[in-house]
């Protein structure tokens, strides 16, 4: 049985819910975590933690949640605004210079929030829309891919070694490159033959890719940026067990909440 962890050197709250996933296992790789105390708090509860005063006894706050679509109202799901009081707090958060950690599916949140997607630095699309001024196509997904990823030099890097071995879902999506810092790459093809159609899924057809077509991306997994005056850190890995029960995945992850929140890394 989890406990408190009152006098834990990193405190975290983890934002989730909005994308199946298994709580146990997930929570699992914090506990593991020496001196790390994790809080989890389901959307929506969580988004009124995120400001100043709600994450004021907490140091980094993990991003681990997908809202801003509605999955159950319609087919394709409709996609959600953020309130007025989330947007404001959420950037006097980052004002403020506190760290975060964005994980995986945390990519495809908030899908009408501009603003959002350019602090974490990519946006995974379940329909085609407008990113940066053009029109982007949907993104691609594969479950379960064995690839190899590679670490780049970097303070969230430190320790781990140059590659590891990963099976987890990989994502064809929009990466903003030219503004990150890349820290995690892999030797999986990044083409629209080796990923499925987000939004034929989500219409019905899963695993599918036909008349669907996305451009080349880098095989960028996990990077760095800064988000006005806060750190940021986003990992793609993280989907199931095949990261979280990794050695080098769960260092990374815990040298991510330590480096955004500005402590030592040795």
């Amino acid at each position: 049985m989890p406990i408190i962890r009152h006098h834990a050197g990193l405190r975290a709250l983890v934002a989730v819910r909005g994308h199946p996933f298994d709580r146990t296992g997930f929570d699992a790789m914090f506990q593991a975590m020496d001196g790390v105390s994790a809080t989890m708090v389901d959307q929506p509860a969580a988004a009124l933690l995120m400001n100043p005063d709600g994450m004021a006894e907490f140091d980094v706050l993990v991003l681990y949640d997908m809202p801003g679509l509605d999955f159950e109202a319609t087919e394709p799901p409709a996609m959600l605004a953020p309130s007025p009081q989330l947007q404001a707090g959420f950037r006097a958060l980052l004002e403020q210079g506190k760290g975060v950690v964005a994980l995986h599916h945390a990519l495809a949140a908030w899908p009408t929030w501009a603003d959002y997607h350019e602090w974490l630095g990519g946006q995974f699309l379940y329909r085609p829309a407008m990113v940066r001024g053009q029109l982007a196509p949907d993104s691609g997904y594969r479950h379960d891919v064995a690839y190899t990823a590679q670490t780049h030099a970097h303070p969230v890097t430190h320790g781990i070694p140059t590659e590891f071995p990963v099976v987890d879902e990989l994502y064809l999506a929009q990466v903003f490159a030219d503004e990150v810092v890349p820290l995690l790459t892999c030797d999986a093809p990044f083409t629209r033959d080796h990923f499925w159609s987000a939004d034929l899924a989500v219409r019905g057809a899963m695993f599918a890719n036909h008349g669907w077509d996305h451009p080349l991306a880098p095989p960028l997994i996990g990077w760095a940026k800064q988000a006005l005056a806060s750190r940021l850190v986003y990992l793609q890995p993280g989907d199931g067990p095949g990261a979280w029960n990794s050695a080098p995945y769960r260092a990374l992850l815990e040298n991510a909440m330590r480096w955004v929140a500005h402590q030592d890394l040795r």
